[in-house]
């Protein structure tokens, strides 16, 4: 595993304040945001690199493995365990100077070969992917960079918001040859600004005018597939529901299942009357 110099990617130096690394965070945060950045292909990829680094440093705990054990600071308290169970011409190891805990401590990485090698299993990487609505109606692919790693993953039609997949093996490598990390990714499904998800299906409002909805007519809606016309009955109340199969989104893994688009009416009041249309609602109202 290479090792990563948290304090350089944050711009900070070793003994810098917490307040000094909160600061950092922040701004490179702001600058480095991937929303903020379309047009830099690495943003996602340094804006996930700035959120480890201060992960680690704004952690005392985990600050103080980092500055102690460097990129195997994720091992330290097994390396610990190790070190006090490790035994010595029979007896305990207990300390003594320094080269006896180097000695000690490269032997665990196999570099000296006189001590038993301990395999210790890689960190897992977590990750979040955003996808719009339209982007799940369909089995497709889509490459992740993962600290600096591209990975081809494929995403099932129906991938729910907040679902979260695992990758075995793409997680951090292992050390002494213990087995990788895994992967662990994250889907955020933006919101649609027309339709509402409710698991498999879609919900929506469609204004109508009154004449429509009280001499009944037709009216074109869009769907996340096109267009679709469709003929409303006369006196037809606001609020009235209707439903339209197979237009929601695919089931999860299921292929040909897919959840239905119910649309609920809103009837338009007319505004702006002139006196010749207030006069004939007049003449409605007294028929009434």
């Amino acid at each position: 595993m290479e090792f990563i110099d948290y304090y350089k990617i944050l711009g900070v130096a070793k003994n810098a304040s917490d307040d000094d690394i909160k600061k950092a965070y922040r701004k490179l945060a702001r600058k480095l945001h991937p929303d903020l950045n379309p047009q830099d292909k690495d943003a996602h990829q340094k804006f996930q690199q700035v959120n480890e680094a201060n992960e680690v440093l704004s952690d005392p705990e985990k600050r103080k493995k980092y500055d102690q054990y460097g990129k195997d600071w994720q091992h330290a308290e097994q390396f610990e365990q190790q070190r006090k169970s490790t035994y010595t011409g029979g007896q305990p190891f207990t300390g003594g100077d320094d080269s006896e805990f180097s000695g000690f401590f490269e032997s665990m990485f196999g570099q000296s070969g006189r001590s038993r090698q301990t395999k210790f299993r890689g960190q897992d990487y977590q990750a979040t992917l955003k996808l719009s609505l339209p982007e799940i109606l369909e089995t497709h692919q889509q490459t992740l960079t993962v600290n600096g790693k591209n990975i081809r993953i494929t995403i099932p039609a129906g991938i729910e918001n907040g679902q979260v997949i695992k990758l075995s093996g793409y997680g951090s490598p292992g050390v002494n040859g213990g087995p990788a990390g895994d992967l662990y990714i994250t889907f955020s499904i933006a919101t649609h600004p027309y339709f509402k998800r409710s698991h498999n299906d879609l919900f929506t409002t469609v204004p109508i005018s009154l004449y429509t909805a009280v001499l009944g007519g037709e009216t074109t809606i869009e769907t996340l597939t096109g267009k679709v016309k469709l003929k409303v009955n006369p006196e037809t109340q606001t609020g009235s529901r209707i439903r339209l199969k197979g237009k929601g989104v695919p089931v999860y893994k299921k292929e040909g299942e897919t959840g239905d688009l119910y649309i609920t009416y809103e009837v338009k009041l007319p505004t702006h009357l002139t006196e010749q249309q207030k006069a004939l609602f007049q003449e409605l109202s007294k028929l009434n």
